[in-house]
């Protein structure tokens, strides 16, 4: 029996491994791919395990105090995974985010209790842009806990010492690709480095956005992919301190209308409702499949969240205001 205090956390992990059957069957697939179903985490999400492990650290570490309030910059997940677990042990929560993240994530934070701030996705273009709103925030919230998902070796570890694990218990040890996108980075590098220590032929492949689906000075707002970043020709500093890119051996580049089109194919043959940034994982794990050289191998894909957190309609275009405080929902406090 848990205590009161890890109920949430004893949730966490321990997702199963499905084969996609008839998805590898109708696509004609010569590899088998196993998706890894991260949203039955208990708020959702494969970002569950992140929050747990930056909890759990600076709790043990005391840098986290009763009642302290938990801050950070999210694309949605995390913050959800954040805000749960810090309703569940008595911390207040608040995130900024882009105001291009879909309604239903920031609903589903404010039902959690979080205070959210809204930041114009156009800010994100500026020069040093990442830099200047983490140093916002930390500045707004002199007494928060900064968690600093980008960069807390935290992060990495968990996947490392949960994620990494299953996936090898899971296959008995034949996983031969394991394909993901990133976000902070934590996912990838944790599993990564897990999974080439047991096999160092284990291939590691990140998916990332194509040109139509990343903002730019030009179209700001484009159809993206949430929580899918480039990894490739981004400027110095974009990239999240926890991404370790020695362990990647792959880029494969995907746009939103692909992905998109994959995530439904999964939920009209598979019946499993996952998220876009699945999608194009799952685009990516097809790609590999359908090579000559990887008959018969085990693709292992991550299924991060569901789609029932993108069933409101993308948002192309800026917000009303675009900074604001805890929304104005009815269903945010008790």
């Amino acid at each position: 029996m848990t205590s009161r205090n890890e109920n949430f956390a004893a949730l966490v992990g321990n997702t199963p491994l499905l084969e996609l059957g008839r998805f590898a069957e109708e696509l004609k697939l010569g590899a088998r791919i196993l998706a890894k179903i991260e949203y039955l985490n208990p708020a959702g999400s494969i970002k569950d395990r992140t929050a747990w492990g930056l909890i759990r650290e600076a709790e043990e570490s005391g840098r986290l105090k009763p009642g302290q309030q938990i801050v950070d910059l999210t694309s949605g997940n995390t913050g959800i995974g954040l805000a749960a677990l810090a309703a569940a042990r008595g911390y207040p929560s608040k995130f900024y985010l882009r105001n291009t993240i879909s309604e239903d994530k920031l609903k589903l934070l404010a039902h959690y209790g979080a205070e959210i701030v809204l930041i114009d996705n156009s800010v994100f273009l500026e020069p040093g842009a990442i830099h200047a709103i983490i140093d916002r925030v930390r500045r707004e919230n002199p007494d928060a806990y900064y968690t600093n998902q980008r960069a807390n070796p935290a992060n990495p570890r968990v996947h490392f010492e949960t994620t990494g694990p299953e996936i090898w218990r899971d296959t008995a040890g034949e996983v031969d690709i394991f394909v993901a996108a990133v976000g902070t980075g934590g996912t990838i590098s944790g599993t990564g480095r897990f999974l080439k220590r047991q096999n160092p032929e284990v291939q590691i492949v990140v998916v990332e956005p194509g040109p139509a689906s990343v903002p730019s000075l030009d179209a700001p707002y484009p159809d993206s992919i949430e929580g899918v970043h480039k990894v490739t020709e981004v400027e110095p500093g974009y990239l999240p301190e926890n991404f370790d890119a020695s362990v990647v051996d792959e880029v494969i580049v995907t746009e939103t209308a692909q992905a998109r089109d994959f995530a439904r194919i999964l939920a009209q043959r598979e019946g499993i409702l996952a998220g876009t940034s699945s999608g194009a994982v799952l685009f990516a794990a097809t790609a590999l499949a359908r090579r000559p050289e990887n008959a018969g191998k085990t693709i292992v894909a991550i299924v991060a969240d569901s789609g029932e957190r993108y069933l409101s309609p993308p948002k192309l275009g800026p917000a009303l205001s675009s900074e604001v405080g805890a929304p104005a929902l009815e269903a945010a406090t008790v």
